[in-house]
């Protein structure tokens, strides 16, 4: 009952659902180029691990402010970039990929800008983590209280938008060590060690 009035009050599109287990991020994010780009459907993709530890930059990342360089040649790591912003994250089989692909038209209440997407998915996500404590948007970040546990990048083009989200349910201290503590971060992050997230 709390998502049918959830998907009113949010006015959420009809999309069509993509389910994936252990696919491959650089193989998910080849899809969901392809649907931002060439298709005109809404799109809400959900991939259930992936199953070898990859590094993921956003579009503009510089490997060598933002990894481990040693570290991750030595353990050859795949790195990849994907075709939107963001930052950078290291997923494996305990992430939860959620990517909503979305025409503007389809979504009124949401402009087409950074800001109102990030707004309306955490009003999409503050309705399916309902009743779990502490959960919010901060600067970009889903968390709860003041542990990360999703991250988010975004692309808009034309009248199309995709909003993706990696969801780490758990996640390897060792492999956290491939990253460097970004240059950038927000603001409630400042006193956090880079491995505050939930545990």
């Amino acid at each position: 009952m709390s998502i049918s009035r959830g998907a009113k009050d949010l006015r959420l599109p009809l999309m069509n659902l993509v389910r994936l287990k252990g696919t491959p991020i650089l193989e998910q994010l080849h899809l969901e180029e392809r649907l931002l780009r060439a298709s005109t459907h809404n799109w809400c993709i959900l991939n259930d691990g992936t199953n070898l530890p990859t590094i993921v930059m956003g579009m503009s990342g510089k490997p060598s402010q933002l990894l481990e360089l040693g570290p991750v040649i030595k353990d050859r790591i795949p790195v990849i970039k994907r075709f939107t912003g963001g930052g950078t994250v290291i997923v494996d089989k305990s992430t939860l990929f959620v990517s909503l692909i979305c025409n503007k038209d389809d979504v009124p209440s949401v402009q087409p800008y950074p800001r109102s997407v990030m707004a309306w998915s955490g009003s999409l996500y503050g309705q399916v983590f309902e009743g779990v404590n502490g959960f919010q948007l901060r600067e970009n970040d889903y968390v709860f209280g003041d542990r990360k546990f999703g991250g988010n990048a975004q692309s808009i083009i034309r009248n199309r938008w995709i909003h993706h989200t990696s969801f780490l349910w758990d996640y390897n201290v060792r492999n956290m060590a491939y990253l460097k503590l970004p240059s950038k971060v927000p603001q409630y992050r400042k006193e956090i060690t880079q491995i505050s997230f939930v545990e």
